[in-house]
């Protein structure tokens, strides 16, 4: 080890519309929580960030806002994704010997140039000293611990927060990829309207998202199960419980899953045949918090005549990957989409 090991730190960022999470070099994953902050609207004061925050989420009087900073996988509220990322690396840097972070950052395939160098300055002005982008589905075979820079297909679709990443992957790069702003986020609002529409009652997100995890299935048949919940009548503004049906729930949610299952076949006839006879052999990998929808794993394989295969603990992949480049800076660096050199803050 060189000196100057000695001096820096590199660590692995998984900025996610939904959870954000941290892997620290030697140490593995440091930080999972949600990327949500509240602030205090007339002081500017940061009052909480991660899980504390959104505890507070629909609970908070008129001068305290939560913020998501970032929608469909792009920030949305630059100073407060700062404020974010700044709250990471400060923890990181307390236990460093020197302050040098360089940084690994997954991103969207589909992310404009414009919106590439807004997660670089973030992450530069929050504290780091480099900043190096890798695409998401990059990052997602990696944590599935396939082999990435054979001449062999991959096929991911990573289901985040805010976003679904759907990729063909080939000797380290992205042969074919498509992006759609549908994802977890996304079946929380269709409950949210669901509800609305058909009970005539308003849910807060929250309450969607338990609705979601304790009952959510998109398979007929897996969905007997039912749920009661507590949110606002509509034309009281009373308080009322209602109960949620698991058949109900997937009604709510199969539009949205649709889009996501015809955007997979669209990759699936844009991919180079010899590749799509390696995805027939291999299989399909899914990744993220929103493939731990029930029965999704086995739509896409019925509607695809593919078989799918749901990754251990999805919600980690990517930031698993991310840390496998971080372990391996200088071996796995021909994946980095974007390198940008040392900088100093003032």
């Amino acid at each position: 080890m060189s000196l100057l090991d000695k001096f820096k730190t590199d660590v692995g960022i998984d900025l996610g519309t939904a959870n954000s999470l941290v892997y620290l070099k030697s140490e593995g994953i440091v930080f999972n929580e949600p990327t949500v902050i509240a602030v205090n609207n007339k002081t500017g004061q940061i009052l909480a960030i991660g899980d504390e925050a959104q505890k507070m989420m629909g609970r908070t009087p008129p001068h305290i806002t939560v913020i998501r900073p970032l929608v469909g996988g792009v920030i949305s509220d630059f100073a407060m994704a700062q404020e974010i990322l700044r709250y990471f690396i400060r923890k990181i840097k307390k236990d460093s010997l020197f302050n040098y972070v360089r940084a690994v950052v997954a991103i969207p395939t589909n992310l404009t140039e414009v919106e590439r160098k807004s997660v670089e300055d973030a992450v530069v002005l929050s504290g780091a000293s480099s900043v190096h982008l890798l695409e998401e589905p990059i990052a997602a075979v990696l944590g599935a611990g396939l082999p990435i820079d054979e001449p062999t297909a991959n096929m991911v679709i990573d289901v985040g927060g805010g976003t679904s990443e759907v990729a063909v992957i080939s000797m380290g790069g992205v042969v074919v990829s498509q992006s759609l702003k549908v994802a977890g986020d996304r079946f929380n609002e269709d409950i949210i309207r669901f509800a609305r529409d058909n009970f005539k009652i308003a849910i807060g997100e929250p309450t969607a998202e338990r609705i979601k995890i304790e009952i959510g299935s998109i398979l007929p048949g897996e969905d007997k199960s039912e749920i009661i919940v507590g949110g606002r009548d509509l034309s009281s503004g009373l308080p009322r419980e209602i109960i949620v049906k698991g058949s109900q729930v997937r009604t709510a949610l199969i539009p949205s899953v649709k889009q996501i299952i015809d955007t997979v076949k669209n990759t699936v006839e844009q991919t180079p045949p010899e590749l799509t006879g390696d995805i027939l052999k291999r299989g399909i990998y899914l990744s993220g918090g929103g493939s731990l929808l029930r029965g999704l794993d086995e739509l896409i394989s019925r509607e695809l005549a593919v078989r799918t295969i749901r990754v251990d603990d999805p919600m980690t992949c990517v930031v698993r990957g991310i840390g496998i480049t971080v372990e391996g800076m200088d071996k796995y660096r021909h994946l980095f989409s974007v390198s940008v050199k040392p900088v100093n803050i003032e």
